[in-house]
């Protein structure tokens, strides 16, 4: 063999053993905690998907299945407000428009008031009540007409809300609309009072369309799993007339202290008009119209635009609270910002999942294995591997947006879906991550500050019957990432 000949199979040699070592140390074996723990909870190593990356280095740590495309509940979320924060910019805010269809003579409006929306994730009931004050900063005390509302901006299936789990009162079921206010919600307050022996219900916002019947029992014992006691009955209102049902049963403890118990009981339409009227009448209003469903003409100009609160903003509520409506329509409002078209009137989920992909395209964090449904998480057909979202949050942290997106995950320990996780630990307040759950998946993703403060992404998907026992995996994959040497 020549000298040249030799060189190279030397050089062949060495390159081969630089990428078996290489090999090795990103493809570590599972810590025997994370193995033991899961082999506890009857989960098998195939149905996990792990990624551990420093956020500065070329190879992850350690990788198992990383790239098996897997169900990840919430953690979606994580991929939608941080395409929502790069495409759209933390200041971005949705507006809702008010139209006087008809004359303003004297402060009357001698025709219907519209309102039209664009997918404002945030008109909360403090947020609806300034859009109701701007209608009376114009000018407006009296309206002689109807409530007309458009939704038509969501090229968008309003299906059944209790398709997905059977649960059609649960306010994560909601399905998105373009003009959603409060998310159709009913908070009832429950209030035990030791004074009298009774747990009181305050429904929130008060209403002309619910009737609630309070049956509940206050007892001395452990709180415990407080919602899960209580049983909740509801009669749907019969005719134009009639008013929702809502009975509360079972018994509620006296250590629970003060919660509350959500339910989306009414339709879109005629919950706006309940609350419309409400809030129009204590600002000094007169109305006495019906509600339509409606499309504004072009060709009017508005009479005055609400502005939502930013993105910045509105994201540590989805992220740190998992709030599902509000991602989805976060989701939605991506495809009008990406889609080139000459005629944006409405948006559609085709739009946004090209949108998505082309801003993944952009960053090389294309896949042909990411599966989107609606951005939310709330899906039994959304994938997407452990690496893809590991390799998602390196880039996230890279980003300009990174103050944003991270502030708007849990804290271990602080606050969000994370604040009873790791609390009194080494780990608490170190943790930024989104937690994920559905049946047969429970997942988890984010960033952690290790004993050495090095910012490591890690990422724990599983997928299978016993997923619901996988927490203390979870826990010991993060411990062990926060004191590996």
């Amino acid at each position: 063999m020549s000298l040249k000949s030799k060189s190279s199979a030397i050089l062949s040699f060495l390159l081969a053993i630089t990428t078996l070592c290489a090999l090795s140390a990103w493809s570590a074996d599972m810590p025997q905690a994370v193995r033991q723990a899961l082999k506890q909870a009857g989960i098998p190593e195939t149905a996990v998907g792990i990624y551990v990356k420093e956020v500065s280095s070329q190879q992850p740590v350690m990788a198992v299945n990383s790239d098996t495309p897997l169900n990840p509940a919430s953690v979606m979320k994580l991929v939608t407000t941080y395409a929502g924060l790069e495409l759209l910019g933390p200041a971005y805010s949705w507006r809702t428009e008010i139209y006087a269809l008809g004359k303003v003579e004297d402060g009357v409006l001698r025709g219907d008031l519209a309102i039209k929306g664009y997918g404002d994730p945030h008109l909360n009931l403090e947020n609806f009540w300034l859009l109701v004050r701007q209608i009376r900063q114009a000018g407006i005390k009296e309206i002689t007409g109807d409530l007309l509302l458009d939704n038509s901006y969501y090229n968008v299936t309003v299906g059944d809300p209790g398709a997905f789990d059977g649960d059609r009162y649960k306010t994560y079921n909601i399905f998105p609309e373009a003009l959603l206010v409060n998310y159709r919600t009913s908070a009832l307050h429950l209030i035990p009072q030791a004074e009298n022996n009774t747990v009181r219900v305050v429904a929130d916002p008060a209403s002309e369309l619910l009737d609630l019947q309070n049956n509940l029992k206050l007892t001395r014992g452990n709180c415990g799993d407080w919602s899960n006691q209580l049983r909740v009955e509801v009669r749907e209102r019969q005719g134009n007339n009639g008013r929702t049902t809502v009975i509360l049963g079972g018994n509620y403890a006296m250590q629970c202290g003060q919660n509350t118990y959500y339910l989306s009981l009414h339709e879109n339409p005629a919950y706006i008009h309940d609350l419309f009227k409400k809030l129009w009448r204590q600002q000094g209003g007169s109305f006495s119209g019906v509600v339509r469903n409606g499309v504004v003409p072009k060709e009017i100009a508005p009479l005055r635009v609400y502005h939502s609160p930013p993105l910045a903003q509105i994201i540590r509520g989805i992220n740190k609270f998992s709030n599902n409506v509000a991602a989805r329509q976060l989701y939605l409002t991506l495809g009008d910002i990406m889609i080139p078209s000459n005629d944006h009137t409405t948006v559609s989920l085709e739009q946004s999942d090209q949108a998505i992909r082309r801003w993944l395209l952009t960053k090389r964090l294309s896949s042909p294995e990411l599966i989107l449904e609606n951005g939310s998480g709330l899906s039994r057909t959304e994938r997407i591997s452990a690496s893809q979202m590991g390799e998602l949050l390196v880039a996230a942290f890279h980003s300009p947006v990174m103050p944003e997106f991270i502030s708007s995950l849990p804290i271990a320990g602080v606050d969000g879906t994370m604040k009873s996780r790791f609390k009194g630990t080494l780990v608490a307040g170190r943790a930024h991550m989104k937690t994920g759950t559905l049946n047969e998946v429970t997942t988890i993703a984010g960033y952690l500050l290790d004993h050495k403060n090095r910012r490591n992404v890690v990422v724990f998907f599983v997928n299978h019957a016993q997923a619901a026992n996988a927490r203390s995996a979870m826990d010991a994959l993060i411990r062990w990432a926060y004191e590996r040497a």
